[in-house]
C-alpha cells in the first residue's frame, strides 16, 4: 500500500482519530479525519482507491444512518465500522448494507489494518469494473442506429437470414453491419458480445 490510497476517518473522538491516523499512515495510507459526517460530505474526495472508517455513535446522526445517506447520495465507498457500543443486530444491519467490517473497540491494530486493506481492494475492483463498463458504453454509443438494431438481433440469437427478414435488408448487408458491430465493440466472438450486452443491460430476448 502507498500514499496512492486514502482512508477517511469519521469519529467525534479526537484521540481515536489521531490514533487511527498514526496507525494507517504507518502502513502507507494517506488519512483524512473528520469529527462529523457533515464535514466529510463537505470535503473534496479524491479519485483514488479509498475506504471510510466510520464510528457508529456520532452526534446528530449515527454511523448506520450515515451509511444509508451515503447510499442515497450514490457515494459508493467501502465502510469499516468501529464502535464501543455495538450489538449483534447493529453489526448485522451494517454488514447487510454492505459494510466491509464491524469492529468493537478496543480492536487490534492488525484487525483494522486488514479491514481497511479489504476495503481498499474492493474499491479498486469497483473502479476497474466501472472503467470497463464506461469503455463498453462508449463503444456502444459509437454504433449507428442500424448497427444497434443488428447487435440486438444478434445477441438475441437470430441468424443472419432471420435478421435480414426482420430489418427488411439483404443478408449481405446484415453481414457487413455485424462485422462493424464486432469491430466497434472490440470483440471477436458472439459470447463476448452477449456478455457486453448483458453488462449494458440491453434486452436480449430469445429468438
Amino acid at each position: 500500500m502507498t500514499s496512492a490510497t486514502i482512508v477517511y476517518v469519521v469519529d467525534d473522538d479526537d484521540a481515536v482519530r489521531a490514533s487511527i491516523d498514526r496507525l494507517l499512515r504507518s502502513v502507507g495510507h494517506e488519512v483524512a479525519g473528520f469529527s462529523a459526517p457533515q464535514a466529510f460530505l463537505a470535503a473534496p474526495r479524491h479519485a483514488r482507491p479509498s475506504c471510510l472508517v466510520l464510528d457508529v455513535r456520532l452526534p446528530f446522526m449515527s454511523g448506520l444512518e450515515f451509511q444509508r445517506e451515503l447510499a442515497l447520495l450514490q457515494i459508493d465507498i467501502p465502510i469499516v465500522f468501529i464502535t464501543g457500543h455495538g450489538d449483534v443486530p447493529m453489526s448485522v444491519a451494517a454488514m447487510k448494507a454492505g459494510a466491509v467490517e464491524f469492529l468493537m473497540k478496543p480492536f487490534r491494530d492488525q484487525d483494522l489494518i486488514d479491514a481497511v486493506h479489504r476495503g481498499i481492494q474492493l474499491d479498486r475492483q469497483r473502479a476497474e469494473a466501472k472503467q470497463a463498463l464506461d469503455e463498453i458504453s462508449t463503444r456502444h454509443a459509437s454504433l449507428t442506429a442500424r448497427e444497434r438494431e443488428v447487435m440486438s438481433a444478434v445477441v438475441s440469437g437470430l441468424m443472419n437470414k432471420q435478421i435480414a427478414a426482420l430489418l427488411d435488408i439483404s443478408e449481405v448487408t446484415v453481414k457487413v453491419h455485424r462485422a462493424q458491430v464486432m469491430r466497434k465493440m472490440g470483440v471477436t466472438t458472439l459470447p463476448e458480445l452477449v456478455r457486453q450486452a448483458d453488462r449494458l443491460g440491453l434486452p436480449t430476448p430469445k429468438a
